[in-house]
């Protein structure tokens, strides 16, 4: 009998809950399997708690799980120590929709090869509004989200993380579970632990998840901010920058704020140095004008203004980051630990 645990970390999502368990009782299992499903709730007050115990009516098997401390890795860790010592912990988050073969694809993984320890699928992102439209298709480019991003990937292979991951529970007593004080990142800082401890990552894109993206540019903004900000916290952890790509936009950050000055100590030095800026704006035209195309209904300007925000956010998160945590070698700020929505 294969034992799987499926950890929901969930807080206000009483529009998405629902459609997210359907989806995983509606995936196939081989016969000798059984899954336990715990929605671990940070004391929600929009009506989630109440769907999920109509649907426990539905679906013996599920639970509801409090996280009274209403943050992600406190989630992940009560739910996989609710389902006890299983054969393998499946995270979903409460606005991800598996597709039908992606428990069945990730342990047929794991059997035909024994050096992963991780595998995830393909994010579909879906949106709730306009805005969420043009959001979602921003971040499905690579430029939007960087070379290599799991999000951007076409093609089947090993990668640095994934999202929505399925992992053996002996991995978890190898490397130990989430890190606690990591409000953000926590997934990316177990996956380099994966990766350091001799594991492999794979990114399967023949199963898919369906992600209901932010739906405004603030939360936007917000969760990015947060991405860069936490991202630094993670590389001091380990003393180690975890991927290149992340330096891009903190780079790209103060870039800009050299080039906003130069032009006061000299206007020639400030023309030759203008030419990165004017290649990310085309660039930034260029892919804004490919997704209009192939979507006629969005506004260009509102795709194209999608991109700094991605990236500037991001930038000046890192950036806040490294003066908290490297230089003041301050703890992360309760400001940060602030969920977006």
């Amino acid at each position: 009998m294969t034992r799987i645990s499926v950890v929901i970390p969930c807080r206000n999502e009483r529009s998405y809950i629902a459609e997210c368990v359907h989806a995983i009782y509606n995936c196939q299992l081989p016969e000798a399997a059984e899954i336990n499903v715990f929605v671990v709730d940070g004391m929600s007050d929009d009506g989630t708690r109440e769907v999920v115990l109509d649907l426990i009516n539905s679906y013996p098997t599920l639970k509801l799980i409090d996280n009274e401390k209403q943050l992600t890795p406190f989630a992940f860790n009560l739910g996989i120590y609710a389902g006890g010592k299983v054969d393998f912990v499946q995270i979903v988050g409460a606005r991800h929709i598996l597709s039908e073969n992606y428990l069945s694809n990730c342990l047929n993984r794991f059997e035909l090869d024994s050096s992963v320890w991780c595998v995830g699928g393909k994010i579909i992102n879906e949106y709730i509004n306009e805005t969420g439209r043009v959001i979602s298709k921003a971040m499905s480019t690579t430029f939007g989200m960087g070379l290599g991003n799991f999000r951007t990937l076409d093609q089947s292979g090993y990668t640095d993380t994934v999202t929505s991951p399925m992992y053996p529970y002996w991995v978890f007593e190898r490397i130990g579970f989430f890190d606690e004080e990591l409000i953000r990142n926590q997934d990316d800082d177990f996956n380099f632990r994966v990766t350091n401890a001799g594991g492999k990552i794979y990114y399967d894109n023949d199963i898919s998840l369906k992600y209901y993206v932010r739906g405004n540019y603030q939360g936007l903004w917000r969760q990015f901010y947060q991405y860069g900000y936490w991202k630094v916290y993670v590389n001091k952890k380990h003393k180690a920058v975890t991927t290149l790509r992340q330096l891009v936009p903190p780079l790209f950050v103060v870039y800009l704020m050299m080039l906003f000055v130069l032009p006061v100590f000299s206007f020639f030095l400030f023309s030759v140095s203008a030419f990165p800026f004017v290649l990310y704006v085309l660039m930034a035209i260029y892919f804004s004008s490919k997704i209009v195309k192939s979507d006629s209904e969005l506004k260009f300007i509102s795709v194209l203004q999608t991109f700094p925000i991605l990236h500037v956010s991001y930038g000046l998160g890192y950036l806040k980051g490294l003066i908290d945590f490297v230089l003041m070698n301050k703890k992360p700020s309760d400001k940060q630990k602030r969920l977006s929505r």
